[in-house]
């Protein structure tokens, strides 16, 4: 099942809505459930639960997605964001820190960071040129929705925390990152600005088909930048899969219904790999009017175009230094 967040372009109050998505190309429709559904609710229920919810919206035409803008499919209460392939972590590692190596401690355990869940934006929404930024990036990424609590969870129930499978594009500030990561700390304002995910979510008996024996999902996952393919990978490679990765983020922890839990940047999903590899801007970085378009199998695909930021920001001040105490 496709559920997706919705608003009508003829509803001038702009109210969020749940539906179900059906068909394929130009016939997909968008079939609204009862006003006060709950998306993550339905999520978390049974399949069979969502059977009967899906008979009672599928009923009538829908409407043509051309009438309606798709939202984010939630708003997360939290966002993690995991490095799980092998191949991004040895490309971006050169461009970032002149190291074409991936890190003995990568192996150890899937590492993450948390992410900004109030710049999420949804699948076809504009993303603004950020502030102070020469090296505007994107990033391809898998994602799921959780849909129960965890705490200390194992690798089983984990999986069955996993409410369905969406796409992400974790846009990246590469200048603004590699200022803030010699320093020794993860990104933050050169990522905080922008997030897409979409265009819904998929629950995961959908994807049944492509599930390993090892519990990682299998789809191929493509990038392009004005049409044109740039990046293209398989999420069987990643190092680790979701219930792993999520059972490892609820060690001594919580992690909470209607959160998003990300994959990390599949092989060639970022042109910082290529500017590692290449030893330069090439491809460049993006730059305002530039459309970057990703597809992940079984899933669909995103579409945002890059625009001028409109926001007048405030200017950043140096530290003042510290004075010695025999001056």
């Amino acid at each position: 099942m496709r559920l997706a967040a919705f608003r009508y372009l003829s509803d001038a109050a702009g109210v969020r809505r749940a539906g179900m998505v059906i068909g394929s190309g130009a016939q997909l429709r968008i079939h609204p459930f009862p006003d006060d559904t709950d998306l993550l609710s339905l999520l978390a229920a049974s399949p069979a639960d969502r059977e009967v919810a899906a008979d009672l919206a599928g009923a009538g035409d829908g409407r043509a997605l051309t009438e309606v803008q798709l939202l984010p499919p939630v708003y997360p209460v939290a966002m993690r964001d995991f490095v799980t392939f092998e191949s991004h972590v040895e490309g971006v590692s050169r461009a970032l820190q002149g190291e074409s190596e991936v890190p003995p401690e990568w192996y150890e355990a899937p590492s993450f960071l948390f992410m900004a869940p109030h710049a999420v934006h949804g699948a076809f929404d504009d993303v603004s040129m950020p502030p102070d930024t020469e090296r505007l990036d994107f990033e391809l990424e898998l994602a799921v929705v959780v849909s129960r609590d965890l705490r200390n969870a194992d690798v089983h129930t984990a999986a069955e925390a996993i409410g369905g499978y969406c796409v992400m594009n974790d846009w990246t500030a590469r200048d603004v990152q590699g200022r803030e990561m010699r320093l020794g700390l993860g990104p933050s304002k050169g990522k905080d600005f922008a997030t897409t995910i979409g265009p819904w979510v998929i629950t995961p008996e959908e994807l049944a088909d492509y599930v390993q024996p090892d519990g990682r999902l299998d789809v191929e996952m493509t990038v392009s930048v004005n049409g044109v393919e740039v990046g293209r990978d398989r999420s069987g490679n990643m190092g680790w899969s979701f219930a792993e990765m999520l059972s490892y983020a609820s060690r001594a922890s919580w992690v909470k219904a209607g959160e998003v839990v990300a994959s990390g940047t599949c092989g060639g999903g970022a042109l910082a790999e290529s500017w590692g590899r290449n030893g330069a801007l090439v491809p460049p970085p993006l730059r305002i009017g530039d459309v970057v378009s990703m597809s992940i199998q079984g899933i669909g695909g995103i579409r945002n175009r890059v625009v001028a930021g409109v926001e007048t920001v405030p200017p950043v001040p140096r530290a003042r230094r510290r004075v010695p105490e025999d001056a």
